[in-house]
């Protein structure tokens, strides 16, 4: 699965997740996951 914040390639058990609209994304950071978190409108894939 890719992060959707940077494109970096992340293992589905990654610890760092974050739902929207019945999706999960993963993330390589803390800091991509709150960037996301903050706006997911904007990264979220549909």
């Amino acid at each position: 699965m890719k992060d959707p914040i940077c494109g970096m390639e992340v293992g589905e058990d990654s610890k760092l997740k974050s739902s929207y609209k019945g999706k999960t994304y993963v993330f390589c950071s803390a800091n991509c996951k709150q960037n996301f978190d903050k706006k997911p409108e904007k990264y979220a894939k549909s």
